[in-house]
């Protein structure tokens, strides 16, 4: 392509160990031969933490990506009803591997956007069994779309792109009903979502995305007994949202219990996390008992939200 189809120059584009990317080009290579290509994927999905220059050269050499893609669609028949293999759930997933190195480049990341290569992959997380290749599916898939928001980006493109394209209720059903690594994933999606302005705003555009977003949590934290590293995303989102004057009306009623008295329900991982004691600390803080903060209309259609209120 009008890119320099193999990636560039691999002299400086070493792994560890000063091996030049260019030993996988022909495992690249062989990702375009369906014959050839299983392998390839698995040898590439290992390599992928070593070479950190490897998502340009999958982006921009010839036919990469959509054999990357072939890869995903392929498996779309096993989906409803499901009778996704293990063996296939591990192929599509070191595809999926890749895709997330893709999704994680400084310089290939806006690019994967652009291509609306996620949306491919929401037809994964839309899936109910249980059963292990579609919990690993799920997870992998997650991944990929973590990789995305991980990276703090100065624009809001990613987080635009992922409430136009409905990832908050895919999250949130995951949420619900994942496993713990998915549901630990899937929460910190959201977070990282709320995080930025756009996305904060838009949840608490209206009382209804905003109840539906604190009722999963509130389920979370009061039904689930998440362990630590889960329950700290989740009293982050309510520590973002509190920062938004109409959420922080509706989180003096409706905020759990066991985050009004600074943790002391929570086991010593949580109790004792000075992190966590901060944040609860601001949270307590942000809801202050005092006046309402200035300005701070209800949410639209809150129950009770009328005049007088």
């Amino acid at each position: 392509g009008p890119q320099g189809g193999g990636g560039g120059g691999g002299g400086d584009m070493g792994g560890r160990g000063g091996v030049g990317i260019e030993n996988l080009y022909p495992l690249i290579e062989n990702l375009r031969n369906p014959a050839t290509r299983d392998v390839a994927l698995q040898e590439l999905s290992k390599e992928r933490e070593t070479y950190e220059d490897l998502a340009p050269v999958l982006w921009y050499s010839s036919g990469t990506i959509a054999a990357l893609l072939q890869e995903i669609i392929s498996i779309y028949p096993m989906l409803t009803p499901p009778t996704l293999t293990a063996l296939a759930s591990s192929r599509v997933c070191n595809a999926l591997a890749l895709l997330q190195c893709v999704a994680s480049h400084r310089d290939t990341r806006a690019l994967f956007l652009k291509a609306h290569i996620p949306l491919y992959l929401y037809p994964f997380l839309n899936t109910f069994s249980d059963q292990r290749p579609f919990e690993y599916l799920r997870l992998t898939s997650l991944g990929v779309i973590g990789a995305l928001v991980k990276v703090k980006v100065d624009d809001s493109d990613v987080v635009s792109f992922l409430l136009q394209t409905e990832i908050i209720p895919l999250c949130l059903r995951i949420m619900e009903t994942g496993g713990e690594l998915p549901m630990t994933v899937a929460t910190f999606i959201v977070e990282k979502i709320l995080a930025d302005d756009t996305g904060l705003n838009y949840v608490c555009k209206t009382y209804d995305r905003f109840a539906t977003v604190t009722r999963v949590l509130d389920d979370m934290i009061t039904e689930k007994s998440p362990p630590p590293r889960l329950l700290k995303h989740i009293i982050r989102c309510y520590l973002r949202l509190s920062d938004n004057p109409r959420a922080r009306e509706a989180l003096r009623q409706c905020l759990p219990e066991v985050l009004r008295d600074g943790g002391s329900h929570f086991g010593p991982a949580i109790r004792d996390d000075q992190n966590v004691r901060r944040w609860l600390a601001t949270l307590q803080h942000n809801l202050g008992e005092g006046s309402p903060a200035v300005g701070a209309a209800p949410l639209p259609d809150m129950p009770g939200a009328g005049p007088g209120h």
